[in-house]
């Protein structure tokens, strides 16, 4: 049977997964919803204005915002799909997003229900990930005292394992 845990970190690694690649779908394409696309576009070209340097290197808001949207759906996609240390890799990515995201709303001046989806997903990648870089918990070793070369349980293990304690 899988561990408390293992549920967890699978439960939260698939609705980060399907939300991120949702999220990142709409930075890229209209089908889904074209006013929350049409929002993003104008979202990401504030951003591009309130940085002057990402105009300098020659980012442009489409640019900025496609590849944002690019690497929330591949994130997402392994964030849901693949397993092992590549959910990791993509949460911490994920997260690094979030930061950047969180930022670019601070440097415009939103107000906070503009940016609170961001600020309780962020919230959520950084549980995932503390969980999944949990040790997993071993069972307690038995300790073995050996007596006159016989090996034999410690005194007090054998007594708690039998949910008694000798006093003497």
């Amino acid at each position: 049977m899988a561990s408390p845990r293992a549920i967890t970190i699978i439960a939260l690694s698939v609705a980060l997964g399907l939300f991120f690649v949702f999220m990142g779908t709409i930075k890229l394409t209209p089908r889904l919803s074209r006013d929350a696309y049409n929002e993003m576009k104008r979202a990401y070209k504030s951003y591009v204005r309130a940085l002057p340097m990402l105009k300098k290197m020659g980012v442009s808001s489409i640019l900025l915002r496609k590849s944002i949207g690019a690497v929330e759906v591949a994130c997402g996609i392994v964030m849901t799909l693949v397993p092992g240390r590549p959910k990791d890799v993509a949460n911490f990515i994920l997260l690094l997003l979030v930061l950047a995201v969180l930022f670019f709303h601070q440097l415009v001046g939103d107000p906070l229900k503009r940016y609170a989806h961001a600020l309780v997903f962020g919230i959520l990648l950084t549980c995932r990930l503390l969980i999944a870089r949990q040790p997993e918990e071993q069972p307690p070793e038995k300790k073995i005292l050996s007596v006159n070369g016989d090996e034999q349980p410690l005194i007090h293990e054998a007594a708690l394992q039998k949910g008694k304690i000798k006093v003497s």
